[in-house]
């Protein structure tokens, strides 16, 4: 009698796992990668190797085979075109923080080796400070910050990416004045408005096609039942401003990671989170371009939502009083879903990329 056939793994999940076992997978394929590099397992595997290998290992060579040749990669400070703009960016990153580390918190991810994955990765960097940067002179500082890193990949390649980081509390922790930097890149903006180097819009905000709304699928599992869940609860806490639906949405309990280096606990300060950025931004809009999620637990679900908020900066908050400016912000949220509420989030974006778009109306 034939012996079975063992059992596929299960694609890899970062959550609780040190870096020593993400590295060295073992038992094989997890799932169909038709063109990807033989050595990658699944999904997940590609993305957490990859970015140890470019980083870590300094091997930025390999940006050249993992990002497609025209690739886009949509910042909130501007957008990068192509592979080669990619090589550059990250060459200029590691002078200044030549011992940066980046560790996965998660990978949220969607999709197949035909019409191509989708992952949300979610990054902890620990770094010094040792070289000249984007925000000038050499600190000497550590500093810790969060970014998530949004990818569309096929066929061993990134086509397509969105790129948040908190800045705002990077430039903190460097010691340097995040409203000093945000006027300077404002007026510099002014100035090289339309003289952009290549790879690189000429523009301060990103200039990429509007994402079209996301919808679920006409056929949906437990994982897209949560997606669409979470597709409406953010429509409806962002749009609708009824902030009593927190209560509803979040767990007594849970912890917000916001930007900026803020820690909000319970229900209490999480409305006031809301109040003060809709406070800010009295007419933003939220729209949701991207959701994916992943099990977590039992019946739970780590959910990652990319969405844009659109508005005029007509209120005092977010570090100044109202500049009548119309702000666009990027940004990504990850939500860990236990027993049908949020029991702990991640949301990064660029406030400094947003505080310079509130000054470019002072100029």
């Amino acid at each position: 009698m034939p012996m079975p056939e063992p059992a596929a793994q299960p694609v890899t999940t970062v959550v609780g796992r040190d870096i020593s076992e993400l590295l060295a997978p073992e038992g094989g394929q997890r799932q169909p990668l038709d063109g990807f590099d033989g050595d990658y397992v699944d999904i997940v595997d590609y993305i957490v190797r990859c970015t140890h290998r470019i980083w870590e290992e300094k091997r930025v060579s390999l940006i050249r085979t993992h990002y497609a040749p025209d690739c886009a990669l949509h910042t909130l400070a501007g957008d990068v075109r192509g592979a080669e703009a990619v090589v550059e960016n990250t060459v200029k990153t590691l002078a200044s923080f030549p011992d940066r580390l980046l560790y996965a918190d998660n990978v949220i991810w969607t999709g197949d080796d035909r019409d191509g994955f989708y992952t949300s990765h979610r990054i902890t960097s620990h770094m010094t400070n040792l070289g000249s940067s984007e925000f000038g002179a050499p600190t000497g500082r550590r500093a810790t910050v969060t970014t998530i890193a949004d990818c569309v990949i096929l066929a061993n390649r990134i086509v397509e990416e969105w790129l948040v980081r908190d800045n705002f509390s990077l430039v903190l922790q460097l010691g340097l004045d995040p409203h000093a930097l945000a006027r300077d890149r404002a007026s510099r903006r002014e100035r090289e408005r339309g003289t952009s180097p290549a790879g690189r819009t000429d523009s301060g905000a990103s200039t990429a096609e509007v994402a079209p709304e996301w919808r679920p699928p006409a056929v949906e599992g437990p994982a897209d039942l949560a997606c669409r869940q979470a597709a409406d609860r953010w429509r409806a806490l962002w749009n609708h401003r009824d902030f009593a639906m927190v209560r509803d949405v979040y767990a007594p309990t849970c912890t917000v990671w916001a930007p900026s280096g803020r820690v909000l606990f319970g229900h209490g300060e999480i409305i006031g989170w809301f109040v003060h950025v809709l406070g800010a931004f009295c007419d933003a809009r939220t729209r949701v371009e991207h959701v994916c999620a992943i099990p977590y637990g039992v019946g739970g679900f780590d959910v990652a939502v990319r969405w844009t908020l659109d508005g005029t900066h007509m209120g005092p908050g977010l570090h100044m009083p109202p500049t009548g400016r119309p702000i666009h912000v990027l940004g990504v949220t990850h939500w860990r879903v236990v027993d049908g509420l949020v029991a702990e989030e991640w949301t990064v974006f660029d406030e400094l990329a947003l505080l310079t778009q509130m000054y470019g109306g002072l100029q």
